[in-house]
């Protein structure tokens, strides 16, 4: 029996563990893959907490690999092909949730989960894009803006690297919002026309000043700053919220009469939208920021991520 290494959450409660298992074979529909590369996310910490529904269990749903044996019936992929799957895992399973994820050498997949990775993305900086990338892409080419309007990025971490440079390739004029000074360079590098220190000046006042936005993106799970965000709208526009802490948001009626505006949530993730985002990054040249780890710290890699101090995505290389 062939094994494979793996980082694997025992049971409920108890932390991650390096181990050997046997690797996992396809099913009808399914197919086999040997993982090059899986991206660290929030989205992780779910499973991490004891949030999946049985244990043991393989974190990780930002995984690229290579196709490396076909499930009876599956016919989508070619041995050898190079694909990478997000959130939803196909079959109602969500990735590295309710099936093991890519926190391994190994893992199994629905074909119809996957997307076709293209030879210009390495594996390592296509992993991102499978959750991080496609969530930022997704929110703002479904959103009211339109080439040349002002949209607002808040908060430059893993999600909002990604949605500067989306917003400046879309010919939206980008505006990126921080805490502190230390960032702005690097956010015009990515290509923001302007940058607002929130420790110097009020954001939503600095927005109204530019003429108010037709779009933000609020990618900091921070319920205050968001909250306050609604003010730099202008009319008829709308707030969309990427990442939230499940704090409560600070916002009256008044707030939505002064437009009309809009504050929604973007999730999607879904195998035709990351492959629409992986062919954008691709034709107009954004890629993440990473930092690599080997499997076995990938511990210290969600650490790290879940304390912001990663810059700006974790990601593991499988075979390193």
């Amino acid at each position: 029996m062939k094994m494979m290494k793996a980082m694997q959450i025992p049971s409920k409660g108890e932390k991650m563990k390096l181990v050997e298992t046997p690797v996992p074979q396809p099913g009808e529909g399914q197919v086999l893959l040997r993982v090059e590369a899986c991206g660290v996310c929030n989205g992780d910490s779910r499973t991490i907490r004891g949030g999946a529904p049985e244990y043991p269990r393989i974190p990780g749903h930002e995984v690229i690999g290579i196709v490396e044996k076909l499930g009876t019936g599956s016919t989508k992929w070619k041995m050898g092909e190079r694909v990478g799957i997000g959130y939803h895992g196909g079959d109602n399973h969500v990735t590295g949730l309710t099936m093991d994820g890519g926190y391994a050498e190994y893992m199994v997949a629905y074909e119809d989960s996957l997307s076709s990775i293209p030879n210009e993305l390495s594996a390592l900086e296509a992993a991102p894009l499978m959750c991080a990338g496609e969530t930022t892409f997704s929110a703002l080419r479904n959103s009211k803006a339109r080439p040349g309007d002002l949209v607002a990025i808040q908060g430059i971490g893993g999600l909002g690297h990604l949605a500067v440079q989306y917003a400046k390739k879309a010919g939206f004029h980008t505006v990126a919002i921080s805490r502190g000074s230390d960032k702005e360079e690097l956010v015009r590098q990515l290509g923001a026309h302007h940058y607002i220190d929130s420790e110097k000046e009020d954001p939503a006042q600095a927005l109204q000043t530019l003429g108010g936005a037709k779009v933000i993106l609020a990618t900091a799970p921070n319920a205050k700053a968001i909250s306050s965000l609604i003010n730099g709208l202008g009319l008829d526009s709308e707030l969309i919220i990427v990442a939230g802490s499940g704090e409560q948001l600070e916002l009256s009626a008044v707030d939505f009469l002064k437009g009309p505006n809009t504050v929604r949530g973007s999730f999607t993730g879904q195998a035709k939208e990351i492959q629409e985002a992986i062919n954008f990054s691709v034709l107009t040249d954004v890629r993440p920021m990473i930092e690599t780890f080997p499997l076995e710290r990938a511990s210290e890699a969600y650490d790290k991520m879940m304390a912001a101090s990663t810059r700006f995505r974790a990601v593991l290389n499988i075979f390193e």
